[in-house]
């Protein structure tokens, strides 16, 4: 299994190319089982599974999931409330799927064709005739369009910068809805709407949409929410009369009888919990407890396996975010010289058993990086209009985030940081940096919300006190921390954006100039580049994989060149501990491991 994944992820680039992911595929009128970012869908009309998922997996029996934090609502597609996990896809489906062997391709699902001109000015579904939703109601051209006009209108942020662009939905047959996409340029835009969760009409009442609730929405998905507890449990019971349940996007997929999410106010207790067996498997992000803390009875009698997925998707950029809005951080120079002070050997030698590696791009471990790459002529070209946008040794791919001795006290670094404070006008009084100017000392706060943000908050304001700055670390509780984050109301946070191999609207949401005011993006930095705005449009407008790369690598420069963020790091595989109740397939995705794919030992 692990050799297959390896074998994936490092034959990656040839698979773009060879697949025709790498060039841009002769359109072709008429409808089509499946969509693709760039080039033609892997799998053709007649496929008959997922190659991920195993077609012959029993069902039945309950999975159990441990969740660090808490939630106080059932609808994640709004702001308001902390909302409780894989409510979408267990329970709200959407037009297509993906299909997570490949960068960006969508297949049947709500709809069993899609149809869209060689411009995609345009896009048309063709739904399912056995689409339902779980009450039994048919799922028509209807509720498709009063999803897109309530998300457009009240939904997340990110739901109203994507369907704003859409001029017009309107059904054009007892089972056809066409999208009018004209003058966005944005290719991406049919997948994204492809992506947008459907809603029952019937069920919703527009004007308390965006009220919390603990009353679970109504959705056409394989699972419906059975049991409640606010704040400590979701429990999820397959619908029986499931109508997609033979799909081929579906076979093999969502195989327990039921599912439960429990929820951990404390990562010490959800550590313990999965060692006593409350819940059934645990993905680690801390390589100190993967390489010490497994040590329990469990484990050396077999009925624990850990394992390590390698997976093929960007490692995205994990680091601590620098609020911008602060006038304190408004300054690149004052941010460049706080990276300097970061020191990242010391902490992974010492923290982490040296199991990391140092993140040095917002698309780390792909072809869309541009660390380590001097910048090619179509990069410099979309680049030109801005030619302060980019630094001259991220320009030339020489780059690289700093490297201390791993002491702990690196003088090397702290001369970097001051030398960058003086020209901002900050100097050391006594052991105080202050500014020049008005005296007034250098503070700011890091909000972290668990015991693992908090370890490493602290150990970098030893380092940060070293420079003379006062810097303060507040720990809150889940909900706060989503409040304040959701508002903007931080100096310093930690946060991990998550990258695929076709990004792309999503980084308006991300990185954008309007999303930048606008509370519940996730532009957390307030980054406000018209260099970054025209980068990702770029990428949403390019036909050939080449030319999409040199947008991303360009983005890639921009961000970098910014200081928005103290990069951190990420592991280099996935680590998953099971217990051995619970199976998987053989093969694992691009994308990695994936719970709807497993299954209990004893199903049958």
């Amino acid at each position: 299994m692990q050799w297959q994944a390896s074998r994936r992820t490092l034959m990656l680039g040839a698979l773009l190319a060879a697949s025709g992911l790498g060039r841009i595929s002769a359109w072709a009128a008429g409808a089509h089982h499946a969509i693709a970012m760039h080039g033609e869908p892997d799998w053709g009309a007649g496929f008959s599974h997922p190659s991920y998922a195993d077609p012959a997996a029993p069902k039945g029996g309950q999975l159990v999931q441990g969740v660090l934090g808490t939630f106080d609502s059932l609808n994640p597609f709004t702001v308001k409330g902390l909302p409780a996990a894989n409510i979408r896809g267990y329970v709200i489906e959407s037009l297509l799927a993906r299909g997570y062997d490949e960068p960006f391709t969508l297949y049947g699902l709500l709809a069993d064709s899609v149809e869209t001109d060689a411009a995609r000015s345009t896009v048309t579904f063709t739904l399912n005739p056995a689409a339902r939703f779980a009450d039994g109601k048919k799922v028509d051209p209807d509720d498709v369009i009063f999803s897109w006009q309530l998300l457009r209108d009240k939904g997340r942020p990110n739901f109203r910068i994507y369907y704003a662009k859409v001029v017009k939905a309107e059904a054009t047959a007892e089972r056809s809805v066409r999208f009018d996409l004209a003058g966005a340029d944005d290719r991406e835009l049919p997948l994204i709407i492809g992506l947008m969760p459907v809603l029952a009409r019937h069920a919703i009442d527009p004007d308390k949409f965006e009220d919390t609730t603990f009353e679970p929405l109504l959705g056409s998905g394989p699972y419906t929410v059975s049991a409640v507890k606010p704040g400590e449990s979701v429990s999820f019971k397959r619908d029986p009369n499931y109508w997609g349940r033979e799909l081929p996007i579906n076979r093999g997929l969502w195989n327990f009888e039921s599912i439960r999410f429990d929820y951990y106010r404390d990562g010490n207790t959800h550590f313990e919990a999965f060692k006593k067996g409350l819940y059934d498997v645990r993905t680690e992000t801390d390589p100190g407890r993967w390489q010490t803390a497994y040590d329990f009875p469990a484990l050396a009698q077999g009925r624990v396996v850990k394992e390590e997925f390698p997976y093929g998707l960007p490692k995205g950029m994990d680091g601590l975010v620098f609020n911008t809005r602060r006038p304190i951080f408004a300054d690149m120079r004052v941010r460049e010289a706080i990276l300097n002070l970061f020191d990242f050997e010391w902490i992974n030698h010492n923290y982490f058993f040296d199991l990391y590696k140092r993140t040095a791009s917002y698309f780390d471990g792909c072809d869309l990086s541009a660390h380590g790459v001097p910048a090619n002529a179509r990069e410099r070209e979309l680049l030109a209009p801005f030619p302060d946008a980019v630094r001259a040794d991220i320009m030339d791919g020489s780059w690289a985030p700093p490297v201390s001795d791993g002491s702990g006290r690196d003088r090397t670094g702290l001369r970097r940081a001051f030398a960058l404070f003086a020209a901002a006008g900050y100097e050391l009084k006594s052991t105080r940096l202050v500014h020049a100017a008005s005296g007034r000392p250098f503070a700011f706060e890091l909000l972290t919300t668990t015991r693992d943000q908090e370890r490493l908050a602290l150990a970098f304001v030893r380092n940060l006190k070293r420079a003379g700055i006062d810097a303060r670390v507040r720990s809150v509780d889940a909900t706060q921390f989503e409040r304040r984050r959701i508002m903007f109301d931080f100096d310093m946070m930690q946060y991990r954006w998550e990258q695929s191999l076709s990004p792309g609207n999503e980084q308006s949401f991300y990185w954008g100039s309007d999303a930048a005011t606008q509370e519940g993006s996730r532009n957390y930095m307030g980054v406000k580049s018209k260099a970054v705005d025209a980068m990702i449009a770029a990428m949403l407008s390019t036909t050939s994989r080449e030319d999409f790369v040199a947008a991303s690598r360009a983005l890639d420069r921009v961000l970098l060149s910014g200081c928005y963020v103290v990069p951190l790091y990420f592991p280099p595989k996935q680590w998953i501990a099971r217990w051995t109740r619970i199976k998987h397939p053989s093969q694992t995705s691009l994308f990695g491991y994936l719970p709807e794919t497993w299954w209990h030992g004893d199903a049958k």
